[in-house]
């Protein structure tokens, strides 16, 4: 047996005899992985308290020690697998809402998203940059997908381990060098028990180095309009100048959940490599807690503090809930589970009703074409208070014919969606195609092919 695996077991033993429910690792997740000889998962000791401030921009910190911190990669407690954080007597769960209105969040920064339409439900000083941890394994993820999906890497290619993939402290899957695993466990040892090796190991099958790899996630964050997002590694470990917000967060898990291949890894609860002798055990407990609860990642180090993305869906509306800095594990899942219960309770995903007036083309005057299509940017579904969706009406504003020459994506006119408090949203109808004016070039153009064609 490897004497680091070995030592770590050895420590989980005295960790359970000594009755410590909590733990947390550095830079992962909740319930870390282990290889052992029996099957086992390992614990980690949780620490008596953060002393970094998460919601400080770590612009303004001081310089911290490289890749320190507490890892999130294990958070077991007594009762295993049939543990309920809801049962955690240090937490309160009750009092969701304080008297202004606003919800009672146990944490720093949190965003509430429709995953639907991205529109913002709820924030709580969402632009703040602060550590995120493993969170940061969202973008981790985000790129190796791309990768997949542009062919140039495929899940059941087989991954290298480097040195500095096995020196990867906090949560891990216990490395080795010279191992070689599938893309396909690496990832799911990411999104399960958020190895830190394993997305160290997959940083660099995919961009060739860690450090080439984080260049190309900050050149995705750009891209996408992260503006308070900068990253120094591939598996969110403590580092000056690795930031993010709850806003630039939710972009980034949107864009990940593009990819829907990404969403059978994060869903899933318990699995095993090596034949089973490593186990996995998911972070994320609000799968087995919260109704409805799909993804995503959950992070925790002494920087960030204790950190979520949790997905859920119901009657087909999805939401997402950030929470960055909450206290505890336990915390982290009351926010999460209480900015979802509020988009749950007060909104839902309303199918647009048949538009009144709305043509599928209009009439060309003056055009080598007699008539132009339509099309609309209006969405098949929007997102409105609860019990509104079925007072929606549509109507669409147009001319009733319209002037050569005409653009392909010429705007045409609107269509307008209210509801029982008025004006909802305005899209776009546009021309679908190109109709140019009927001069004497398009007229003997015209003509000369139709005697071509018959």
């Amino acid at each position: 047996m490897n004497k680091k695996r070995c030592v770590s077991g050895l420590l989980a033993a005295w960790m359970l005899f000594a009755g410590m429910a909590s733990a947390y690792a550095s830079g992962g997740e909740e319930p870390a992985a282990a290889a052992a000889d029996p099957p086992q998962t390992v614990v980690q000791s949780d620490p008596a308290a953060n002393s970094a401030d998460p919601a400080a921009d770590p612009s303004a910190q001081g310089t911290p020690a490289p890749r320190s911190g507490i890892a999130e990669g294990a958070y077991e407690a007594p009762g295993g697998d049939d543990w309920n954080w809801k049962d955690d007597p240090t937490v309160k769960v009750d009092a969701a809402a304080d008297p202004s209105g606003a919800l009672s969040l146990p944490c720093r920064n949190a965003i509430l998203v429709s995953t639907d339409t991205g529109e913002v439900l709820y924030e709580m000083q969402p632009d703040v940059r602060v550590p995120i941890a493993s969170i940061t394994k969202l973008m981790t993820l985000l790129l190796t997908f791309e990768a997949i999906d542009a062919g140039k890497i495929s899940l059941t290619d087989t991954v290298p381990i480097s040195e500095h993939a096995y020196n990867m402290g906090g949560s891990q899957i216990w490395l080795e060098p010279g191992e070689t695993f599938t893309l396909d466990e690496l990832v799911k040892a990411i999104c399960v028990s958020s190895a830190n090796d394993a997305a160290v190991a997959v940083a660099e099958y995919v961009g060739g180095s860690e450090s080439v790899f984080a260049e190309m996630m900050n050149a995705k964050a750009k891209e996408l309009g992260m503006e308070n997002t900068h990253f120094m590694n591939a598996c969110g470990l403590d580092e000056e100048n690795h930031y993010s917000t709850a806003r630039d967060v939710a972009v980034m898990s949107r864009e990940l959940m593009k990819h829907e291949t990404v969403m059978q890894y994060t869903g899933i609860w318990t699995d095993s490599l090596r034949g089973g002798e490593t186990q996995l055990v998911n972070t994320n407990k609000l799968l087995k807690t919260y109704s409805g609860a799909t993804g995503l990642k959950t992070g925790t180090t002494s920087g960030a503090g204790v950190c979520i993305a949790a997905t859920a869906e119901r009657e087909g509306m999805g939401l997402l809930a950030v929470v960055l800095g909450s206290p505890s594990s336990a915390e982290r899942f009351v926010a999460a589970t209480r900015l979802l219960d509020y988009g749950f309770a007060n909104y839902e995903l309303a199918q647009i009703p048949a538009v009144q007036g709305m043509a599928q083309a209009l009439t060309v005057t003056g055009g080598i074409s007699e008539t132009v299509g339509l099309t609309t940017t209006a969405p098949s579904a929007v997102l409105v208070k609860k019990g509104q969706g079925a007072q929606l009406s549509a109507v669409a504003e147009l001319p009733a014919q319209l002037a050569a020459p005409i653009m392909e994506g010429q705007k045409i006119g609107e269509i307008v969606l209210s509801g029982p408090q008025g004006e909802v949203g305005r899209y776009e109808v546009t021309a679908k195609g190109q109709v140019d004016v009927m001069n004497r070039e398009n007229a003997w153009a015209l003509l000369w092919n139709s005697l071509l064609t018959g």
